[in-house]
């Protein structure tokens, strides 16, 4: 898919004057990449390039754009990250800060690792590992598409460090469970673009 393709589609989600160059570039790589690996292995269940880039790339990086800004530095642990996302789209908005992508399944871990070298992105790390596993802790931690979704909460609330906050791209069915899984602290959510039952849940530790 050529730029301008790329512009377009993601326009609804991040305003076409902030999509420079560079960020469509790695989408693009990242996208073929995707593309040729998922008839392989199921990273996605989206079959469609442009439905692709609306819902993974488009969700991540109006994630990205609302939690921190492109000079960013902060560190960052994406769990059950699969083919990437958030944490790479994060990654390509904010090219400094300091990711971690936490994914369990190995072929997964290796094509996580395959999109970092060929983007040759430094300040990241891939951990072949499960998140109950992990013993840091991150000033933010991103969730997405996780399976046992409730499970994973408690532990991801774990990982973020005092005044940090964690992230969470969920259906908006999901909230009020999620709200009520969470430890106390202060809860925002925002609508995703272009559709009505997505949203950016952000829990900031009390």
């Amino acid at each position: 898919m050529e730029i301008p393709a790329l512009r377009d589609l993601l326009a609804p989600c991040v305003p076409a004057a902030e999509l420079d160059d560079q960020l469509l570039e790695s989408v693009k790589v990242h996208l073929d990449l995707l593309i040729r690996w998922n008839q392989r292995m199921n990273l996605t269940a989206l079959r469609s390039p442009e439905e692709m880039v609306i819902r993974h790339f488009g969700e991540s990086l109006f994630a990205a754009r609302h939690l921190f800004s492109r000079d960013s530095r902060q560190d960052v642990f994406d769990l059950g990250s699969g083919a990437g996302f958030p944490g790479l789209p994060m990654k390509y908005w904010a090219p400094q800060l300091q990711l971690t992508l936490v994914e369990a399944h190995g072929k997964k871990a290796t094509f996580l690792r395959e999109v970092a070298r060929a983007l040759h992105l430094s300040e990241l790390k891939v951990l072949n590992a499960r998140a109950e596993t992990v013993s840091q802790q991150a000033s933010l931690v991103t969730l997405r598409a996780v399976e046992k979704f409730e499970n994973v909460l408690a532990i991801a609330a774990r990982l973020v460090a005092p005044g940090g906050r964690l992230a969470i791209l969920i259906g908006e069915s999901q909230r009020q469970r999620a709200v009520s899984l969470l430890p106390p602290g202060e809860c925002a959510a925002i609508n995703l673009p272009a559709s009505e039952q997505r949203i950016l849940l952000t829990w900031t530790a009390a």
